[in-house]
């Protein structure tokens, strides 16, 4: 029988850009969330590896990253049997909320059951670091976690010893724009001196001190280069979100009501034409 599974957008609380790596890659430190947004990923048993998609923009060869996810999971393991993969697409791409990395994750984790792999936590994750550095985000359970290296050195978020989850409802608003991540990143200078604790900022649930010291590096130069992302922005602020940011690199923004009463209404005010808006009540 099919196996399915779902594959959850994120966001992120705060991004700092510390330092360029001697390999290319930045340093960075961020608090990924999970949202409720999820595509879904499905996999049968076939003769060969193939992938359907429900967005005929997307590619279905192997520059699509469940293709990649796979093919690295059959190589790794020596895997001669296919399956037949079919992704329902949801969440927008290029927006910075880790769609085809969580995408990738769920293919792996699918792929593993289907095939009766017996293959440690580790391992998956080696195997999602060389996918893309948000791929082990999402093959663990935790709602939230504390990221550094290139994002994919992780730890749990948890607060007065539980898991931590948003404790506000949150807009998601995605221009329609998407924001090129090495050009994202060749727009920040890269700072690692005296920034504040994400965690310590993140668990205070204090949204007049995110507003003021809650960042995220992508943020200034993105809405320069890309006015819509701006607008969407600007659009939740007048909507009465008490705070607001891009997500990764962008182009999807967020903002966090203090009520759903409040949420609600910006989720009916907020037009962006050719754009998307997804509100999550229930965080966590």
């Amino acid at each position: 029988m099919p196996l399915t599974r779902r594959a959850p957008a994120k966001i992120n609380l705060g991004l700092h850009v510390l330092r360029r790596r001697p390999d290319g890659y930045h340093d960075i430190e961020t608090v990924f969330h999970r949202l409720d947004w999820a595509d879904t990923v499905t996999a049968a048993p076939a003769d060969a590896l193939s992938l359907s998609c429900s967005d005929p923009a997307l590619p279905t060869d192997d520059d699509n990253l469940c293709l990649q996810a796979a093919r690295r999971l059959a190589e790794a393991f020596d895997v001669s049997d296919g399956a037949a993969l079919h992704l329902a697409k949801r969440v927008p791409y290029g927006a910075g909320l880790g769609g085809g990395s969580s995408d990738a994750a769920a293919t792996l984790r699918l792929l593993t059951r289907l095939w009766g792999l017996d293959s440690s936590a580790d391992r998956l994750r080696k195997i999602g670091r060389a996918i893309g550095s948000d791929v082990p985000f999402f093959l663990e359970d935790a709602p939230a976690a504390y990221a550094t290296g290139r994002g994919d050195v992780l730890s749990p978020l948890s607060n007065a010893g539980s898991a931590y989850r948003l404790p506000v409802p949150v807009l998601v608003v995605v221009p329609p724009v998407k924001v090129s991540t090495p050009q994202a990143y060749a727009a920040v200078t890269p700072d690692d001196t005296d920034r504040p604790d994400l965690r310590r900022l993140v668990r205070s649930n204090d949204l007049s001190r995110w507003r003021a010291a809650l960042a995220n590096d992508f943020e200034e130069p993105v809405r320069r280069a890309k006015p819509a992302v701006a607008s969407a922005q600007e659009k939740l602020r007048q909507a009465g979100a008490a705070y607001t940011s891009l997500s990764g690199s962008g182009s999807a923004v967020f903002g966090a009501f203090t009520s759903l009463e409040a949420a609600r209404e910006a989720r009916d005010e907020v037009r962006v034409p050719e754009g998307r808006v997804h509100l999550m009540e229930a965080p966590g």
